[in-house]
């Protein structure tokens, strides 16, 4: 893989560490559109620190496996990608499709990280 390639799987491998982190702050902090979205797909919001704790920790993963322990970092990616798919399962499950895009973006970028730590412990 080029340099250039590796670098941006990288870069989004980041992105994927921030947006994590504002997901968790945002559920923690119970945020209305949180809230709005959990009640559309039928989320009761008592549910909302056990789910911010999964990507929280998914995301300390992901740092640890930037800081040098690889192996771990893709066991929280993939961790993250599960999480997502379940997440994206939830809203076709309930048919909810006008805010589906907040949950493949975060699948997507969760596959990203997967990929790059895949390289990396190759």
């Amino acid at each position: 893989m080029s340099d250039v390639a590796s670098t941006a799987l990288l870069i989004v491998t980041v992105v994927c560490v921030a947006a994590n982190a504002f997901i968790v702050a945002a559920d923690l902090a119970r945020a209305r559109f949180v809230l709005a979205n959990s009640a559309e797909v039928g989320l009761w919001p008592e549910a909302l620190p056990f789910l911010a704790a999964l990507k929280g920790a998914g995301a300390v993963g992901l740092v640890v496996g930037l800081a040098g322990v690889a192996p771990l970092g893709l066991t929280a990616a993939v961790g993250l990608v599960l999480f997502y798919l379940c997440a994206v399962g939830a809203h076709v499950r309930a048919s909810v499709f006008h805010n589906i895009g907040f949950p493949v973006l975060f699948l997507v970028l969760a596959l990203s990280a997967v990929t790059y730590f895949t390289l990396v412990t190759a």
